[in-house]
């Protein structure tokens, strides 16, 4: 992790994970806690936020567009919360974005103690929820209802780490290698191997599937590991 200097937001300091550091921090974390599948299939987040920080996730209403929250104390995360309105639906999609969210709070956990415990005393910057004299983050849903990624982190660079940590910790990268074998076709003369563009879909949903998540944060992740060609520089 690398530090800088930050002339505006609501840090002095920002810090900046480079793509590789944070997959090697997930399949730490994971193997750390005997939470990391031999095979490809879904990652039990719950139980990893409960021996990674000694806590269980709760349920509490939260305000509109808020699926969760993470909660900061002398001693490091102190709570995570997500949203009531999620576990009363009861739908798969629900209880994915659940898993989503539980991801997405840990990656506050696992790269933010730092940064929020240098905020404590300035709790109005992340939002209002519990006990006010606590620092914390409110995370806004990044989910439109068509299951399309909304563009809202508006320079929270803090929001999109965590959001990178979702994504490597319930699909880890040598697991998501394992599962997309199939839909990967020969490229070059050396043996190289490259993700079928004409399947990719197939294989987000694939993804989707054997992870237990919903198909946008299957479809997120791989445009991360695998990013979509520029047909125009192939064609050159």
């Amino acid at each position: 992790m690398k530090t800088f200097q930050s002339s505006s937001g609501l840090f002095a300091k920002r810090p900046y994970y480079p793509d590789e550091e944070i997959e090697r921090i997930c399949l730490n974390e994971l193997g750390a806690v005997g939470l990391l599948p031999h095979s490809p299939g879904p990652i039990r987040i719950d139980r990893f936020i409960e021996k990674r920080f000694g806590i269980s996730h709760q349920y509490e209403d939260l305000v509109d567009g808020v699926l969760g929250a993470t909660v900061f104390g002398e001693q490091g995360i102190e709570a995570i919360v997500v949203a009531r309105n999620l576990d009363e639906e009861g739908s798969k999609i629900a209880e994915r974005r659940i898993r989503s969210t539980l991801g997405h709070e840990a990656g506050h956990g696992i790269l933010h103690v730092h940064l929020f415990d240098s905020q404590r005393g300035n709790e109005r910057l992340f939002g209002d929820f519990s006990d006010p004299l606590k620092p914390k983050v409110l995370c806004r849903d990044v989910v439109t209802s068509e299951e399309k990624p909304k563009a809202v982190y508006d320079g929270r660079w803090w929001e999109f780490q965590a959001n990178s940590v979702m994504g490597a910790l319930l699909l880890p990268r040598p697991l998501v290698e394992l599962a997309l074998e199939p839909f990967m076709i020969a490229h070059g003369s050396l043996g190289g191997m490259k993700l079928d563009r004409t399947r990719r879909e197939q294989a987000a949903r694939h993804l989707s599937e054997l992870f237990d998540t919903n198909p946008v944060v299957a479809r997120l992740r791989l445009e991360r590991l695998y990013p979509t060609e520029n047909v125009a520089q192939l064609s050159l």
